[in-house]
Order: structure tokens, then C-alpha cells, then sequence
């Protein structure tokens, strides 16, 4: 039996909550659905947005696909008056009760700027960070190292 789209949604939303839960943000619950004024997934996390994507979708999803949600998580983020956004997308053989191991996506400037937060109350953080090489090459490239590139498309 094929589960619907909204049933795959609410089963990934739910994973995410009973994770928050454990992890410090016990007031975390499922928003109720807004229309048109979106304001993400989860509610009862001040100041965050939690855009949740599940099953196949997810598993699969393409650069494309993620570019898009990432761009409903910055409407989304912005309709919730949020100042930190995250795109929680299931991963292929990571299950419902792992969910603190599905991908978390963010701007990379969000991510800068909790990472310097970060830094003045706790050790450095040391987990890893996923981007493309053509992402990670252009802030090196910002930040002072390498030479002009030779590909004008780099």
C-alpha cells in the first residue's frame, strides 16, 4: 500500500519532534498547516524554522531538489520571523528512530554565524560540514587562499 504525501510528511515531522525532544527542545511539536504563510514544520523552538522533508523525496533528492527546498525554507523562515533555518532531510537507510543522523541543511552564512555563537560559550565545534567542492573552493576562494581561477565558470 502507497503512503500519501501527507502521511510521509507527518511520520518525517513527527521523527523530528520526538528527536528535539531529547535534545533539548522540549516544547517542540508539529505546526498546524498555514496556507499560503507557511512558517515551516515544527513549532515551540523560538527563533528557529524547521522545514522537514521524508520518505522517497527525501531520500533521493537531488542538488535541484535541495536548492529548492532551501529556497521554501528562506520564505519559511522569514514568515515565522525566525532567525535560523533548517532543512531536515531523511536519509537513505537512516530510519525514523535515528533521526538526529538525517542531513541538516542551512545557509552557509547561518551557519558561520552559530558557529562563532558557538565559540563564545563552548569548544570549537568539530562536526562535519557537507557542501559541494565548488562551494567549499569559492570561500576559500573568498577568504584570501588560492590564485584567479583559470575556469571563468569556477
Amino acid at each position: 500500500m502507497k503512503r500519501r504525501p501527507r502521511d510521509i510528511g507527518t511520520a518525517a515531522e513527527t521523527a523530528v519532534v520526538r528527536y528535539l525532544h531529547t535534545a533539548g527542545f522540549p516544547h517542540a511539536e508539529r505546526r498546524s498547516l498555514r496556507g499560503a504563510l507557511d512558517a515551516g514544520d515544527i513549532t515551540g523552538t523560538p527563533g528557529i524554522c524547521w522545514e522537514i522533508k521524508g520518505g522517497d523525496a527525501a531520500r533521493t533528492a537531488s542538488d535541484l531538489t535541495i536548492s529548492r527546498w532551501m529556497e521554501e525554507l528562506a520564505v519559511e523562515t522569514s514568515h515565522a520571523d525566525a532567525t535560523a533555518g533548517l532543512l531536515v532531510v531523511q536519509r537513505a537507510g537512516v530510519g525514523p528512530a535515528n533521526a538526529g543522523r538525517w542531513w541538516a541543511w542551512m545557509p552557509a552564512f547561518q551557519v558561520a554565524y552559530l558557529t562563532a555563537e558557538a565559540l563564545i560559550v563552548a569548544e570549537p565545534p568539530s562536526f562535519p560540514v557537507r557542501m559541494l567542492l565548488a562551494d567549499a573552493v569559492a570561500l576559500l576562494r573568498a577568504a584570501g587562499y588560492g590564485t584567479p581561477a583559470t575556469n571563468p565558470a569556477a
